[in-house]
């Protein structure tokens, strides 16, 4: 029944079951019985016209039509009719279907209203109000907990809104009664004390009363957690008993004389906590897939190199693989800078890069002595070949394409070690479910000598005390950054956009006193790193940019971040900017400026960026307030997992426990052999169509 096609369930057909499965993706009973309500609004209480008041989102009133007449012409013609609830009355009014409805109206016949209500010239109305009919029998049956299901406008237009979806599901459930399997072992459902599956369905888009419709959301949403974490966790076990892994038994003379002779600072406890994590994993036989977090400026380069190093010191290549050029350059140069006179030979390969350059890179690759090649996607290339590469970091990880990554496992014949790195910092229970079967590191402490940036928010019109701010920093020798959303004005937004920004700075900071460059995307390669060199140099004492200065500019003089039209700018994008500056060992400062109009949200959002500078913190900020999102750059319900009725942002709680219980199955059970894990064993097969193995692509 459950796999019985929608277009044969009553009240569908064809003609709807196509709009359903085009706008919702629904083609089956089941499909449509895991559509779930995303609201659902108390029907048991009724109030009357006098208690109405602006607060309330939805009413619903008893009462009697005692009159009705159509006013108006043509478009602005409607039918209005007076309810009265015994005491008092108020309009319903209808603009759409007006024959229809004035031929269904009965005039001092018992009907319950329910909409939402406004207010115009001192009377309270109601737009197109639902309307049911009231009769002895069914009048304790009036008051309900009603579901509403999201449908578009073109549902919408076909008769298919979220009271028709509700009369399917309540088709689905008659047709399917006493024929819905369990879909968890009944021990696990015992010991939890879980509503039986299909009381959960049934009590998810009929509920009986509030507290049974919290204990079917919670059978419901645990379960879909659940299954989600034991397929990675056991996805986890598979990967580390099929993939061996090179074996790094020692740290010998280039880690030694790095460690001794070249570190500039001495590492922090999270760092050294973190290359004891990795020295683990590629000392037991197993293909490590390790992720590491670290805020931005944290140092995770520094672990990076430090574990090629060990792995140079056992006769194994390392690669490191950032997003852009820009990026890829810095790692470079930052690099050879570290090393010093080490005997270590490192190469950059890039789109930029030669071909007689590219030739050598390949020949060395091949021969074994190139050590450390740093590059774009330029390493995924087929011609790039390894000798024996024994690891390969991957930074700012999300920003390659799943079969990019999986392709730099085929670079050597034992499935290389991965360490993918981010300084995006990711919420814990994203982690727990994007990254659920990698093992977790994260770097938490700055390095010796930062200093936190120092965070204010100004209005637009103090603008003049951002200038003054300014003149003073650069009198002190610093430089500033000023970071717009746009490149040209925009008819839509009203935002600062960056030429008519340049302008102004130009004539608040004039030459020859103060220099200004300025970068944004629709520059060209050379010309954007001319800029950027001169800003380098020391030569531009301002540099007016978009987003492109995100990541990948390191400029430790650099000591004010200034952020223009701050409320167009989501958190997380607000971090990464911020963490631009706070790279020496002066004091830093990042402003936010914004109109004086702020959404709640923005607010919000401003709010959390001055009161923290921990990138977590945001990250959990963020989630709460966008919710999960767009993952891995590919919606949510269409990558590695589909949340049908789970909040990552609100169900945390859920999901640890969760978690913790497919950990204790698979220590008992790793193969899911027990006949009492038999059902495990089906639900994770019928999962394996549509979760990716983020192991063994990450």
């Amino acid at each position: 029944m459950l796999e019985q096609e929608i277009k044969f369930l009553p009240g569908v057909g064809p003609k709807r079951a196509a709009i359903l499965t085009q706008e919702l993706k629904i083609t089956t009973v089941a499909e449509l019985l895991y559509y779930f309500p995303y609201k659902y609004v108390d029907r048991t209480k009724f109030y009357k016209i006098r208690e109405i008041n602006e607060t309330l989102p939805f009413i619903q009133v008893k009462g009697v039509i005692t009159n009705m007449e159509v006013v108006g012409e043509g478009r602005a013609q409607r039918l209005v009719a007076n309810f009265y609830d015994g005491d008092n009355v108020m309009e319903l009014v209808w603009f759409r279907g007006i024959k229809f409805v004035k031929g269904t109206l009965k005039k001092k016949f018992p009907y319950v209203i329910f909409g939402k209500p406004t207010e115009f010239n001192g009377k309270w109305k109601l737009v197109h109000p639902e309307l049911e009919e009231v009769v002895e029998e069914a009048e304790k049956k009036v008051g309900y907990i009603q579901p509403f299901y999201n449908t578009s406008e073109k549902m919408k237009s076909n008769f298919l809104a979220s009271k028709a979806i509700q009369k399917f599901q309540h088709s689905a459930i008659q047709l399917c009664k006493g024929k819905i399997t369990e879909t968890l072992p009944l021990w696990l459902i015992d010991q939890l004390k879980l509503m039986p599956l299909e009381t959960a369905l049934v009590n998810i888009h009929f509920p009986f009363d509030p507290p049974t419709l919290r204990r079917a959301e919670y059978r419901l949403k645990f379960e879909e957690l659940f299954y989600i974490q034991l397929k990675l966790l056991h996805l986890k076990h598979e990967r580390q008993n099929k993939f061996k892994g090179q074996i790094f038994k020692k740290v010998g003379t280039f880690f030694n004389t790095f460690f001794h002779n070249h570190l500039p600072f001495e590492l922090t406890g999270a760092q050294k906590r973190v290359i004891r994590e990795i020295r683990k994993d590629t000392l037991n036989g197993k293909q490590m897939n390790r992720l590491l977090q670290g805020d931005v400026g944290s140092g995770k380069t520094m672990v990076a190199l430090m574990i090629s190093l060990i792995a140079m010191d056992n006769g194994f290549q390392a690669c490191m693989m950032a997003p852009t050029e820009i990026l890829a350059v810095q790692h470079y140069q930052s690099v050879l800078k570290l090393i010093g006179d080490l005997p270590v030979n490192v190469r950059l390969l890039t789109g930029s890069t030669k071909k007689s350059e590219r030739l050598t890179i390949h020949k060395q690759l091949l021969d074994g002595s190139l050590n450390l090649l740093i590059g774009t996607h330029a390493l995924l290339e087929d011609i790039v070949e390894f000798k024996n590469l024994g690891i390969v970091v991957i930074d700012e990880q999300h920003r390659f394409g799943v079969m990019q990554r999986a392709r730099m496992w085929r670079k050597s014949f034992l499935p290389p070690h991965v360490l993918v790195m981010t300084a995006t910092p990711i919420p814990r229970t994203l982690a727990m479910t994007v990254y659920g079967d990698l093992d977790v590191s994260v770097i938490d402490e700055l390095p010796p000598g930062r200093k936190p940036i120092r965070t204010f928010h100004y209005y637009d019109n103090h603008r003049a005390e951002l200038y003054q701010f300014i003149k003073k920093e650069i009198a002190l020798g610093r430089q500033i950054y000023i970071v717009f959303p746009l490149i040209k004005e925009s008819e839509k937004l009203d935002f600062k956009n960056l030429e008519e920004g340049y302008e102004q700075l130009r004539i608040a900071f004039p030459l020859p006193q103060y220099n200004i460059s300025m970068v944004h995307g629709k520059l060209k390669a050379a010309a954007k790193d001319q800029e950027m060199q001169r800003f380098k140099n020391k030569e531009t004492q301002i540099l007016v940019a978009t987003t492109v200065i995100e990541v990948g500019v390191d400029i430790p003089n650099a000591s004010v971040m200034v952020i223009e039209s701050t409320e167009r700018f989501g958190l997380s994008q607000l971090h990464q900017l911020r963490g631009r500056v706070g790279r020496g060992a002066d004091q830093s400062y990042c402003i936010l400026m914004s109109s004086v109009k702020l959404s709640h949200e923005s607010r919000q959002r401003i709010n959390t960026m001055v009161a923290t500078n921990d990138g977590f913190e945001i990250a959990e900020a963020d989630m709460r307030l966008r919710g999960p999102g767009d993952l891995e750059g590919t919606q949510q319900s269409g990558l590695a997992f589909d949340l049908r009725i789970s909040n990552l942002a609100k169900d945390g709680q859920i999901l640890q426990y969760a978690r913790d219980l497919a950990e204790m199955i698979l220590a008992t059970d790793p193969l899911l052999l027990d006949p009492k894990n038999h059902i495990l064993t089906r639900q994770l097969l019928a999962l394996r169509k549509n979760l990716l193995n983020w192991g063994a692509i990450s």
